[in-house]
C-alpha cells in the first residue's frame, strides 16, 4: 500500500483575490440596496406631488369645476404656445384630485400649466417636484436605461419580500412581538419583520407594479420576439390605438367645446376625466376625450375625433378586456393618485414603512457582522450617508431650488450625494451610529429651513 498522501485540492485563486472579490460583491450589494432605498424614498415623497406643486408654486388657481367652454379655452391657448407636432393633455378636476392641469409635450419639450375655472392658464413650473418624480422614475438617466434599473429594483424588492416570508416561518405568529431597548440587531430585526408583515400586501403591490412599469419596454420586446418576430409595434397595438397616417397640412381647430359636450353625451354614465389633443392644427390631428365612472379605478370610456370633428372611435367598459383594465390600473395603484388626500396619506405612511424595511435590512446585516466579530465600520458609515444622508440631500436640493432655481438639480443632487458618502467613508474616528444621529439632526434643520422658505413664500 502506498504511503503517499493525496494532495488536498486547493482553490486556484489566492486568498487575497478572494477577499477582493468578496469586497466587490459587498460593494455591488450595498450599491443596489442604496438604489432600492432611494427609489422607495423618492416614491414615498412623490405620492404627494400634487400637494408639493401647490407649495412650490403658490398662488396657482385650483379649479373645482371646469366647463366645456373653459376646457376648450385652455386647450386653444395651449395650442398657441406649443409646436404643432406636440401633444396637449388636460386633466379635469375630480373628487380624487382638486384642480385642473395642462401639459404640452414632445421629445425635448415640455410645459405645464394650472388651469383656472374660466380656462386661463398659469405657469406651473414646480422644478423640484419634477426633479423628484424623474429621480424616482428613471434616476435622471436616459429613460430606457433608468427605467430598466428602477424596474430591476422592483424585481429585487419583490424577491426579497417573498424570500423574507419563506425564511421566517414564525414571522406571522410573532407579528406583534417587538423587542425594544435590548440588542440593536434584535430590535432592528423585529421592526423589519413587523413592518414587512403588517404592510405586506402594499409592499407586494408596489414592488410588482414598479417592476412592470420599469421593465415594460423589456416585456414588450420579449413578447414581440415570442409572438411577432420582433415587431414591437404589433404588441403596442394590443393596448394603444395606432397613430393616424402623417399629414402635416395646416387645418383650423374644430369646436373643442362642442366635441367635449358630444363626448359627454356619448358616455352619460362617466364624468370627463381628461382631454388629449395630438398634433393640434394639423390634418392628422386626433382629439381624445376620456371619462371615468364612479367606483372605477381607471378610465374606461373614450371617444376620439379627427381634425374635422368627426367621431372615429368609441370605447366603453363593455369593450375592454380584463388585461387592458389591469394594465391601465398599474400606474394608478403604484403612485396612489386615485383617491384624494386620504389615499395619499395612507400611501405615504405605508411607503415610509417600506423605506424602514429596506434600510433596516442592511442595518441588520451590518449588525450581524459586528456581532460575529467581523465588523465593517466603513460600510456602516457609508450606509448612514445613504439611509439618513439621502433625505438631507433631498431637502438641500429643495432649498437650492428655492434660492437658485436656475441651477440644474440632478447634477447638484449627484454632487451632494457623492460628498456625503465620501466624507462619511473617510471619517474613521466616528461610528456609523454617531453619524446617523448627526444626519438625523441635519434632517430636522434642513426640513425646518425648507418649510420656512416655501411656506413663507406662500404667505407673502
Amino acid at each position: 500500500m502506498s504511503n503517499t498522501r493525496k494532495k488536498r485540492w486547493r482553490w486556484p485563486i489566492s486568498p487575497e483575490t478572494v477577499r477582493s472579490v468578496l469586497s466587490s460583491h459587498s460593494v455591488l450589494g450595498l450599491a443596489f440596496a442604496a438604489i432600492i432605498y432611494l427609489v422607495c424614498l423618492t416614491g414615498t415623497i412623490a405620492v404627494f406631488a400634487p400637494d408639493l406643486q401647490r407649495i412650490e408654486v403658490p398662488g396657482t388657481p385650483v379649479a373645482m369645476h371646469l366647463s366645456e367652454a373653459a376646457a376648450a379655452r385652455a386647450l386653444t391657448e395651449a395650442v398657441r404656445q406649443t409646436p404643432s407636432d406636440s401633444s396637449i393633455y388636460l386633466t379635469m378636476p375630480s373628487p380624487a384630485k382638486e384642480g385642473a392641469t395642462l401639459v404640452a409635450f414632445k421629445p425635448g419639450f415640455e410645459r405645464n400649466w394650472a388651469v383656472a375655472e374660466d380656462g386661463t392658464l398659469s405657469p406651473l413650473d414646480a422644478i423640484w417636484t419634477e426633479f423628484l418624480i424623474y429621480l424616482h422614475i428613471c434616476l435622471h438617466l436616459p429613460r430606457s436605461w433608468g427605467g430598466f434599473i428602477v424596474g430591476l429594483t422592483g424585481v429585487a424588492l419583490l424577491s426579497s419580500l417573498v424570500s423574507g416570508i419563506l425564511a421566517h416561518p414564525r414571522v406571522v405568529r410573532d407579528a406583534f412581538h417587538l423587542r425594544l431597548g435590548g440588542s440593536r440587531r434584535l430590535q432592528e430585526a423585529d421592526l423589519h419583520n413587523r413592518l414587512g408583515v403588517w404592510a405586506l400586501p402594499f409592499h407586494f403591490t408596489l414592488a410588482l407594479t414598479g417592476a412592470l412599469l420599469g421593465l415594460s419596454t423589456i416585456i414588450v420586446a420579449g413578447l414581440s420576439l415570442l409572438l411577432y418576430r420582433g415587431d414591437m409595434t404589433r404588441v403596442y397595438a394590443l393596448f394603444l390605438d395606432p397613430p393616424p397616417a402623417i399629414d402635416a397640412r395646416t387645418v383650423p381647430m374644430p369646436d373643442l367645446a362642442a366635441l367635449i359636450a358630444q363626448a359627454r353625451a356619448r358616455m352619460a354614465e362617466a364624468a370627463i376625466d381628461s382631454v388629449m389633443v395630438e398634433r393640434p392644427g394639423r390634418a392628422d390631428m386626433r382629439i381624445s376625450v376620456h371619462g371615468r365612472r364612479s367606483r372605477h379605478l381607471v378610465v374606461q370610456d373614450e371617444v376620439q375625433f379627427d381634425a374635422q370633428g368627426a367621431a372615429i372611435h368609441e370605447e366603453h367598459p363593455k369593450d375592454m378586456v380584463v388585461g387592458t383594465r389591469v394594465l391601465s390600473g398599474i400606474g394608478q395603484l403604484h403612485f396612489g393618485w386615485f383617491g384624494g388626500p386620504v389615499v395619499r396619506v395612507a400611501y405615504g405612511l405605508l411607503g415610509l414603512a417600506l423605506c424602514v424595511v429596506t434600510s433596516s435590512g442592511v442595518t441588520i446585516w451590518l449588525a450581524r457582522r459586528r456581532d460575529r466579530g467581523r465588523p465593517a465600520p466603513q460600510w456602516e458609515r457609508i450606509w448612514s450617508a445613504v439611509c439618513w444622508g439621502q433625505p438631507v440631500v433631498l431637502m438641500l436640493t429643495a432649498i437650492l431650488a428655492f434660492v437658485y432655481p436656475e441651477v440644474p438639480l440632478a447634477p447638484a443632487w449627484l454632487i451632494l450625494t457623492t460628498i456625503a458618502i465620501v466624507l462619511c467613508a473617510v471619517m474613521n474616528r466616528c461610528s456609523g451610529e454617531y453619524l446617523a444621529r448627526l444626519w438625523r439632526r441635519g434632517l430636522v434643520v434642513a426640513s425646518a429651513l425648507a418649510a420656512v422658505l416655501y411656506l413663507g413664500r406662500a404667505l407673502y
